[in-house]
């Protein structure tokens, strides 16, 4: 069951993994389709289901050389639930599904095939595969690989270059395919309008009672991030406003893959679940071209020059940096500051054992004065080591190393 938020890529990948690793794909798309309703609505008999499925596919099915592919499943919960069949009855079938908004379905009467499926998330492409996607393999080539820190600082400028477009065209897959197609830049950006206006209309037809408050929340984010404290306000939304108020519609988005949440911990251990905030969290947008695309900011601004990753107050970088964790499997993310005090430390993140403490600096001026409280005064008891992800390259202060946005992603995917 492969999990993404719409226009992320799942059908083609699905189709281009059916294509390369079966004989034959039998692919069902779910959506407006009433024979597949119907052929699922009825009891769940799998022998029956798979000779459906043949008749309406015009493809044999054949144990372990056919992938069936249904997908929009989201529309048709009824498929969701006969996974469990599939699983117990027939377990030699070869089945994939996917859809936009699998973590918002209704099963109403109906089981999830808890325990029967295995889930995978899809995101947004990372800065590493827009790299790949752009021709610069030997750049990440680079990145992939530990021990080429000096190479990477000396060709430091192009990474930049291509972190900047990066900004720009996000990881959408249809828009970085058009970028690196043509170079038109409007198109991109038109590519990027047109799937928050779907991202829109997913809302008002799937969040019910909630679709106000969750376009509300959807459409504020920008404005939340840049803020010093990012901390979400919901005073901002509407004058007297409490979170019990929009956790639902917040609940949604997240559901829906279309925002990030990141909650504060009230200290910073192991594991960080056990000291989640629940009611004091940041948002982030799942991709940094769409979060470009809904303030309008212009092609120039963040292409020429180097202001885009301090404008904001850095509101792009952090989701950047956000953007890129979530594609590493197995993190835990939250964030910790205290109430009375300056002390704020953008992320910490949980991989396997370890706690990092990390500061994400926009700006060319890298003094971490919070970074350094926060590891050799508030916490010299403990053996912490602090990162700090900027615009300059590779170097380690032995209590703090400090990484440049172009490796975010190959750092942490490669283990610290």
């Amino acid at each position: 069951m492969l999990y993404g938020a719409r226009q992320v890529g799942k059908t083609y990948i699905l189709r281009q993994f059916g294509r390369n690793e079966f004989e034959n794909m039998v692919y069902i798309n779910c959506y407006k389709n009433q024979a597949v309703a119907t052929l699922f609505e009825e009891d769940k008999d799998i022998d029956r289901i798979l000779l459906g499925l043949s008749a309406l596919s015009g493809e044999e099915i054949n144990k372990g050389t056919t992938l069936i592919f249904l997908d929009e499943v989201q529309e048709i919960p009824d498929v969701i639930a006969s996974l469990k069949y599939f699983c117990e009855d027939a377990p030699e079938i070869a089945i994939a599904v996917a859809g936009s908004l699998l973590g918002v379905v209704n099963m109403e009467g109906r089981s999830f095939p808890t325990g029967k499926v295995n889930i995978l998330y899809m995101y947004p492409m990372n800065f590493v595969e827009f790299l790949e996607a752009a021709g610069e393999e030997k750049l990440v080539e680079l990145l992939d690989q530990k021990g080429n820190e000096d190479v990477v600082n000396a060709l430091l400028d192009k990474y930049v270059d291509r972190l900047r477009q990066y900004y720009f065209v996000g990881g959408m897959p249809e828009a970085v395919l058009e970028f690196v197609e043509s170079y038109n830049l409007e198109r991109v950006r038109e590519i990027q309008k047109e799937i928050l206006k779907a991202y829109s209309a997913d809302i008002a037809k799937h969040a019910g009672r909630e679709t106000q408050k969750a376009r509300a929340v959807f459409e504020a984010i920008p404005a939340q991030l840049a803020r010093e404290n990012k901390k979400f306000i919901f005073g901002v939304l509407k004058k007297g406003a409490r979170a019990a108020e929009y956790e639902s519609a917040i609940q949604w988005l997240v559901d829906a893959g279309l925002v990030y949440k990141v909650n504060r911990l009230s200290k910073v251990e192991l594991p960080i679940k056990f000291y989640i905030e629940k009611d004091i969290f940041k948002l982030f947008l799942l991709d940094i071209g769409l979060l470009g695309a809904m303030v309008d900011i212009s092609a120039s601004t963040i292409l020429i020059g180097r202001n885009i990753f301090s404008e904001y107050k850095g509101a792009f970088t952090e989701n950047y940096v956000l953007n890129q964790m979530k594609c590493v499997n197995n993190l835990q993310i939250g964030y910790f500051s205290k109430d009375n005090s300056t002390i704020e430390i953008d992320f910490i993140v949980q991989a396997a054992d370890h706690l990092l403490p990390i500061e994400v600096k926009a700006e060319e001026n890298v003094k971490s004065k919070s970074l350094r409280q926060f590891i050799e005064v508030d916490n010299a008891d403990k053996d912490f080591k602090g990162y700090r992800f900027s615009m300059r390259g590779f170097a380690d202060q032995k209590w703090m190393e400090n990484i440049p946005l172009c490796a975010v992603y190959s750092y942490l995917n490669t283990g610290v």
